[in-house]
């Protein structure tokens, strides 16, 4: 949301942000992220989860001042309650509804999913044109995109020089698989560590650096780990803010299996703007995101399937560079924020021309 917000700033348009004040100031936040960008949220609703009327009212009536007052062409909503406050606040207005789908999948059975995703805006945004593809059925002739997501690879580039791999314990000459992933069970950390086993019989100083936090680490992780004999070779590197970029840059290879609650996997492109190349399956946006063989590798959820293609990057150092070097190319043009503005706009233009507006 930030990127484009300052992607679409950059190209001239006037562009306003709501937002929620963090639960705990001292922490890092959306809020605080989206002053570092230059924005100053021009309204905070609150800062809550779920539908409750008589709760809501009061931001509805807030939201539908501020619409009001500055008509807006488009308002962009990003999750549920904010798609309804602006869905309620914009009757009697000309302004276009917006909404980003988070998740891959596709809209639902239920009266509310299929109206939320349907008639319920003007213009819908999925994570890839798979997931729009999915979606059309609903939509209606509505103005329907699949976008993929954008990475800032200057301020990547400018983040902690070098790797981290001393401090965290692993040898120069080690070979190292990543993953960027909150410890979930649907993110198939058990596939994960199985295909990493695997992998071990061929590369026995390889080591697995899991990058990540969440509140089943212990269950999904650490003890599997412990029982299957691989401390010595998986590190836990928890969460990291300011010297993320040298954590990435202590990889030799990135993975990832399972989109999380980001359909567009922002760690993803994040690892392909440094130069990693990632070896992916086929779940959601992730074979949009990677060219199987020119930017990564695309392969089957199985244990051997990765292994192999971990080894083959491994023990193929210009491979392995030359598929880096077109990740990291492919996130300064297809993900850049200048292009993902310019997608957006041209969206945005076609929400309005829907709602009876004529913008150009």
């Amino acid at each position: 949301m930030l990127l484009l917000a300052a992607g679409l700033r950059a190209a001239g348009h006037e562009v306003d942000l709501a937002l929620a004040a963090p639960p705990d100031p001292g922490r890092r936040s959306v809020l605080g992220e989206a002053r570092v960008h230059g924005f100053r949220p021009v309204w905070q609703p609150a800062a809550a989860r779920g539908v409750h009327p008589w709760r809501d009212r009061a931001d509805a009536r807030a939201l539908r001042e501020l619409l009001a007052g500055t008509a807006y062409d488009v308002v962009h909503t990003w999750h549920s309650r904010d798609h309804l406050l602006a869905a309620v606040a914009r009757r009697g207005t000309q302004t276009a509804l917006v909404r980003s789908r988070p998740a891959a999948e596709g809209p639902g059975r239920g009266l509310f999913e299929r109206w939320l995703w349907g008639s319920g805006c003007d213009g819908l945004i999925c994570p890839g044109a798979a997931s729009a593809a999915a979606h059309a059925g609903v939509r209606g002739g509505r103005p329907l995109a699949g976008l993929l997501g954008a990475v800032d690879a200057d301020a990547l580039e400018k983040g902690e020089a070098g790797d981290l791999r001393a401090s965290l314990r692993i040898p120069a000459a080690a070979p190292v698989v990543g993953i960027v992933a909150r410890v979930q069970a649907h993110r198939r950390f058990d596939l994960l560590l199985e295909a990493f086993e695997v992998l071990l019989r061929s590369q026995p100083e390889a080591r697995l650096l899991v990058v990540g936090r969440g509140t089943r680490r212990a269950e999904l992780l650490d003890e599997p780990v412990r029982r299957r004999g691989l401390a010595d070779r998986v590190v836990a590197a928890g969460y990291r803010t300011d010297d993320y970029a040298a954590v990435l840059r202590s990889m030799d290879v990135f993975t990832y299996l399972v989109p999380g609650s980001d359909g567009t996997c922002r760690a993803l492109l994040e690892a392909g703007a440094l130069a990693l190349p990632a070896v992916v399956s086929r779940r959601g946006a992730l074979a949009e995101i990677v060219e199987d063989e020119r930017s990564g590798l695309v392969v089957d959820e199985a244990p051997e399937a990765l292994a192999a293609a971990w080894r083959a990057l491994i023990e193929d150092p210009e491979r392995r560079r030359g598929l880096g070097r077109e990740a990291a190319r492919r996130a300064r043009t297809r993900f850049s924020p200048a292009r993902l503005a310019r997608d957006v706009a041209t969206l945005y233009v076609e929400a309005a021309r829907w709602r009876g507006q004529n913008l150009r």
